[in-house]
């Protein structure tokens, strides 16, 4: 017997999910993903003094942004009212990462999952937007879902 799939229609075309027939709950979703930055780079960033300016406030703001408009860039996802939806920034200056984590939360009948993912990654592109002019080997790696809590699945949180 083959798995059914959400997104198949039956003659196998890509289809927005029907969840008109689940029950709203809270949901939250939070992914992380790390930008290395050279020493160079982090140290500019750390003073404030990258020519494009604030990095890390343009980024948040960027990712809040993307979160809100996700169903516009995926193109099966559902339109969501977010409840919250932010990015925070931890520096490791001494290993020149910069550690995001985005958190979206709605009461909806579907998850966030897509909105914080979104979030992570449009802040991350931004902050090698705003760095691209000192350093473009800017790495973007280990995006993930770190926690999701609502609906059907229930709770999951990564190691």
């Amino acid at each position: 017997m083959s798995p059914e799939f959400s997104h198949l229609d039956e003659a196998g075309r890509a289809k927005m999910v029907d969840v008109s027939g689940k029950n709203e709950s809270i949901r939250i979703a939070r992914v992380r993903v790390d930008v290395l930055l050279n020493a160079e780079t982090m140290l500019l960033l750390v003073k404030h003094a990258l020519p494009k300016g604030e990095v890390l406030g343009t980024a948040r703001i960027a990712g809040i942004l993307a979160a809100k408009r996700t169903a516009e860039f995926i193109p099966l996802c559902h339109p969501l009212p977010l409840d919250f939806a932010d990015v925070v920034f931890e520096i490791d200056e001494a290993s020149g990462v910069i550690h995001i984590e985005a958190e979206a939360r709605t009461s909806a009948k579907t998850g966030v999952e897509m909105e914080a993912l979104v979030a992570a990654q449009i802040a991350a592109a931004t902050i090698y937007d705003m760095c691209k002019a000192v350093q473009k080997d800017i790495r973007i790696t280990d995006c993930r879902l770190v926690y999701k809590s609502g609906g059907k699945s229930g709770l999951f949180q990564a190691d």
